[in-house]
């Protein structure tokens, strides 16, 4: 029963003193909102929230966890110090203005570098590792534009703990993966949290940095892995298994879940989207699907047959559990389909390379959809994001209102 009910349910829910779930309310204060990875795609997740700052401008997110690129848009959630609505305000000026150059450099002189560098240590058979290659590009401007729009002091985003201190919030989970361990590691920064530790998942109580961001959103190979303490992360995605654990860790028991992954109708999902051999773009576009957007998916079904397993026995024999009220929002179109659209308007440095790993070869260029901070594309997917909130707006509104 374990496998079939999975993780995200039974562990975190083993964990509940029981009856304590019972004691929870409808109201807000056992809300949390969940937001993965998806590069770019992260965009969409602020169209929701735009909607959802318009029906409920002082809405309180109490446990807020981010993965990926959704550790951004947690951290600025988390760190404003104004109303729920403001927050998303900025949170939307900062997506709409961002562009590739704002995320890496793609100079011609610093992606030929790069380049140079993986040539020569592939082609070097590991002999003069001095100038080793950490990624296909250089996201130094990341790092600036964050400690900006994130008001960073020292690298520490004070404004987490300004929002804990007022009972704001009550916790913030960023999730990571260790490339010196293997371990996922999850860091959280709240009030009266206690860690927890799975098999090769692990917590650590932090104060958030511009660098705990940066690692959780740091895409393998492309990105390069960052070094907190004296150990390397990357792209939290890679290892988290039960995204949804980390809310319900903290105390979470009303989870909206924002994925950037399209779910396709059956005869859709049959349709090639490349002729002849695969390009390694479409390669890469699978790989980075499998680890990033479909695991949200495969734990909100697992949290979902739990529920009903719950549901189905007497409340004597629950131990004191409740089902978790879950609503998970997803785009109603493909957002790696829509990103070919925007190709070409690439810096021509970068659209040289990532059509050398033909891009332009299949329907649903996935991998670029990760990349793509475009501005027109961005806002794109900002509207598409509203758009679907506004369709269920009702829903939403049932959900948040118990």
């Amino acid at each position: 029963m374990g496998q079939e009910i999975g993780e995200a349910g039974v562990e975190a829910l083993a964990d509940v003193e029981p009856g304590a779930a019972a004691h929870h309310t409808n109201g807000p204060d056992d809300l949390g909102l969940v937001m993965g990875g998806g590069g770019a795609r992260a965009a969409y997740q602020v169209g929701f929230l735009r909607c959802l700052a318009r029906r409920f401008p002082d809405l309180h997110l109490p446990y807020i966890t981010g993965v990926s690129a959704g550790a951004i848009n947690a951290a600025a959630l988390a760190s404003h110090h104004g109303s729920f609505l403001q927050a998303v305000n900025e949170l939307s000026h900062l997506w709409s203005n961002i562009s590739v150059d704002n995320v890496f450099r793609v100079d011609t002189r610093s992606l030929a570098l790069n380049t140079v560098r993986w040539l020569r240590q592939l082609g070097g058979g590991g002999r003069d590792m001095s100038h080793q290659a950490r990624g296909l590009v250089d996201t130094a401007p990341l790092r600036e534009y964050l400690s900006e729009v994130l008001h960073a002091v020292d690298g520490e985003i004070t404004g987490i703990r300004y929002n804990l201190d007022r009972g704001r919030l009550r916790a913030l989970a960023i999730s990571t993966s260790s490339y010196s361990t293997g371990n996922s590691v999850t860091w959280l920064q709240g009030r009266e949290i206690e860690p927890w530790e799975r098999p090769q998942r692990l917590t650590e109580i932090a104060t958030m940095t511009v660098d705990h961001i940066m690692a959780s959103s740091a895409l393998p190979l492309l990105f390069p892995a960052i070094q907190l303490g004296s150990r390397w992360y990357g792209d939290g995605g890679i290892r988290l298994t039960a995204p949804l654990s980390p809310a319900l860790h903290l105390g979470a028991r009303r989870i909206m879940a924002i994925s950037t992954r399209h779910r396709k109708s059956r005869a859709a999902a049959d349709v090639s989207v490349v002729q002849g051999y695969p390009p390694p773009a479409q390669v890469l576009g699978v790989l980075l699907n499998a680890v990033f957007l479909d695991l949200l998916d495969n734990d909100a079904l697992r949290l979902e047959r739990l529920n009903n397993l719950l549901e189905l026995l007497p409340e004597e024999q629950r131990h004191g559990l409740e089902p978790i009220e879950l609503l998970v929002l997803r785009p109603s179109e493909d957002l790696g389909k829509l990103a070919g659209d925007f190709e070409a308007d690439l810096p021509k440095a970068f659209r040289f390379l990532t059509r050398g790993l033909g891009t332009r070869e299949t329907k649903s260029p996935d991998v670029l959809s990760l990349i793509l901070f475009q501005p027109d594309y961005v806002r794109t997917l900002m509207e598409i994001g509203e758009s679907d909130a506004e369709e269920r707006s009702d829903e939403i509104e049932e959900f948040i209102l118990g």
